[in-house]
Formats: C-alpha cells, structure tokens, sequence
C-alpha cells in the first residue's frame, strides 16, 4: 500500500512538472542575442529539440521516451519499465537544458569576439568547432535516449507505438 501512495505522489508530481513545462515553453523569450531568434533562443532554454536531432532515430522505428510514457497505458508497460523511462526522459530533458545553456554561452562568446573585435585565427577555430562538439552532443544524447527505449520496450510495443502515432 506504502508503494502504491508513493508511485501515486511521485506520478502527481511529474504530472505537474510536465504541465508547467508545457506552459513554459508556450511562452517566447526575447533572444539577448542577436545572433539567434526568439524562437531558436526559446527552445534552447526550454530544451526543445528545435533542430529535429532526433530524426535519424525516429524514421528508422526507434520509439521516443516520451512517446513510450505517454501510451503507457495502451502499451501495458510494466511499472519497471515506467520507471526507467521516467529517468530517461527526466536525464534527457536535464541535459537538453544544460546543453541549451551551453550552447547560448558558445554563442555569446562568438558574438563578442566579432563585436569587440577581438579575433584570432586561434579563438574563432576553438569556438566555432566548440559549437558543432556541444549540438553533437546534444544530438548523441538525444538519439542515445531512443536507443535505450528501445531496448527496453518489447518489439510488440514499439510497433504499437507507431501504430498509435499514425492513428492519431
């Protein structure tokens, strides 16, 4: 019963989270930088995976966390695997966030290199290669969250997800 109340609680709990998120990055933020738009400077704080790094995964058939989680009950997951999704999609948004941050600090520094005139060959090679390692791992981290979910659905339920996400 104690685990049942638990589960319960900790369920309400994201539930809240997630619709605080929803609600969060409905909201545009004015860009501090004008090297990225509003919308790109939005989803880079939200974590929104604004340049579709999840693709190669998705057209291949590997299911997303949060597709699993959100037809957990059509899919029948066991509460082992509602848990290790839950961590998933909770270490997948944490990273996609500290990667955004990341990422509008990379950005930043490039802006103020050129602005204050401030270049060497030196500086410009280290930034600019820094942003393609930090949206590389970004990406990886992304399409790492798809291969574990799909280790740990049954073929059956992966397939049931793609069923479900045509239907709807």
């Amino acid at each position: 019963m104690k685990n049942i109340l638990l589960l319960f609680i900790i369920l309400l709990l994201f539930s809240k989270a997630n619709a605080q998120s929803i609600v969060d990055s409905a909201i545009i933020k004015k860009s501090t930088l004008k090297t990225l738009t509003d919308e790109e400077y939005t989803a880079l704080l939200n974590g929104d995976d604004l340049y579709h790094m999840s693709l190669a995964a998705e057209l291949n058939h590997f299911p997303s966390p949060e597709k699993a989680l959100q037809y957990k009950k059509e899919l029948d997951l066991s509460p082992q695997q509602t848990t290790k999704l839950n961590a998933i999609v909770k270490e997948l948004h944490r990273k996609k966030l500290e990667m955004g941050l990341i990422i509008i600090r990379n950005e930043r520094t490039l802006d103020s290199i050129f602005k204050y005139n401030r270049l060497d060959n030196g500086s410009l090679i280290f930034y600019a290669n820094r942003y393609g390692l930090y949206q590389g791992e970004l990406r990886n981290v992304i399409l790492q969250s798809y291969l574990v979910t799909k280790n740990l659905l049954t073929p059956q339920q992966a397939l049931k997800i793609e069923l479900l996400e045509k239907r709807n």
